[in-house]
């Protein structure tokens, strides 16, 4: 794709630009006008993702809505009143939503069903990804200017990881154009044009950054922050055991089990509560906490069960090796046993279990 731009400014003299001209020497013309070429060979290669970076006033937004008039995503009308999940297209089905929203790392439920503008700047940048891409064609390519310019940096970084994969997986194209360099390793764009510089690169896909999660034991105090983002009941029992998992110092997960209440069973644990919050949402840190307690439970020898409604985690749950399906969805064997507490068998009772799975950890094969 080759470009040439030219952009004409008119200048309208005045007291005040006839004083800046002799102040500092800039003859007035009657307008001023930039153009450059640019060459973006993008049909040499399949890709899916592509950036266009450079500083501000480089001419950026100019050369994508020069070269995809038509796929330059706007700024959106959001409900003032309504559930995010209704300002998507009405042909989409609940489903559709929830898949979309989860695959670009929004992936609280709380957050789906309030207005936009409740939301955080991170949770709205995702949104709004995730209504450009429902709102497009598969075919069409779609861009996105000022990406990751109101989240702060190390939103923007996972923002951008969780976003790349969701483009690549639906096999869509996606450009990103923005000021912020720190996205190139996270987005792992297919091809890079720096707009300052005037150059195009293909690059290789890569292995994100690495980002060390630590985990220990916390106090049940720490709930109230996760608490909120929960899908299910916010309450935490008396009983849950806790951990933490924190990135570069800051605590950014919440993780807990329980006893399994049941007379003849005695070596079952049960996950309780597991949140991450928004932010860092996409990068399956709520899979490694899980198993990090799964292991720690395997090693003393207990068993390790979850019972889980949300899709997203279901999914990983079924492609993972380190769990087995151990319940068919819906469930309710045993539940007459007079060995099964009533709370429990209250819970397998809810209407809500027919959509639930049951997983068993399974610990990795000793070498």
């Amino acid at each position: 794709m080759h470009a040439h731009i030219e952009v004409s400014t008119p200048i309208h003299s005045s007291a005040r630009v006839l004083q800046a001209s002799g102040l500092f020497d800039v003859p007035i013309e009657a307008k001023t006008t930039l153009s450059w070429d640019a060459d973006l060979p993008l049909e040499d290669k399949d890709w899916n993702v592509g950036l266009i970076v450079g500083p501000s006033g480089s001419g950026k937004s100019t050369l994508a809505r020069h070269l995809w008039p038509d796929q330059l995503a706007t700024t959106y009308d959001w409900s003032t009143d309504r559930s995010l999940m209704d300002d998507f297209p009405a042909k989409m089905s609940v489903r559709q939503i929830v898949a979309l929203l989860n695959a670009v790392g929004l992936s609280s439920p709380p957050a789906w069903l309030r207005p936009h503008h409740t939301l955080s700047n991170g949770e709205a940048f995702r949104a709004t990804i995730a209504r450009a891409l429902a709102e497009t064609d598969d075919a069409d390519t779609v861009v996105i200017d000022e990406f990751t310019s109101v989240v702060d940096r190390q939103v923007a970084k996972v923002a951008s990881h969780t976003v790349q994969k969701t483009v690549r997986r639906q096999k869509r194209q996606l450009v990103a154009v923005t000021c912020h360099y720190d996205v190139e390793d996270w987005l792992q764009p297919d091809w890079v044009y720096d707009v300052a510089a005037g150059s195009f690169s293909w690059r290789s896909v890569q292995p994100h950054p690495e980002l060390e999660l630590r985990i220990h034991r916390v106090d049940r105090a720490v709930w109230p922050t996760f608490s909120r983002h929960h899908y299910l009941s916010a309450d935490l029992a008396k009983s849950a055991q806790c951990y933490g998992g924190w990135i570069d110092g800051q605590l950014v997960a919440f993780t807990s089990y329980i006893h399994l209440p049941h007379s003849k069973i005695r070596d079952m644990k049960m996950a309780h509560r597991t949140v991450v919050l928004p932010d860092f949402q996409g990068l399956g840190i709520a899979g490694k906490m899980v198993e990090f307690v799964g292991q720690s439970l395997h090693e003393k020898g207990y068993r390790f069960r979850r019972v889980i409604a949300h899709p997203a985690v279901i999914a990983y749950c079924l492609r993972s090796p380190r769990w087995r399906e151990n319940e068919k969805p819906g469930g309710r064997s045993n539940l007459r046993s007079r060995s099964v507490s009533p709370a429990l068998r209250a819970r397998f009772a809810d209407p809500r279990r027919l959509l639930t799975r049951s997983f068993e950890y399974q610990p990795p094969a000793k070498r």
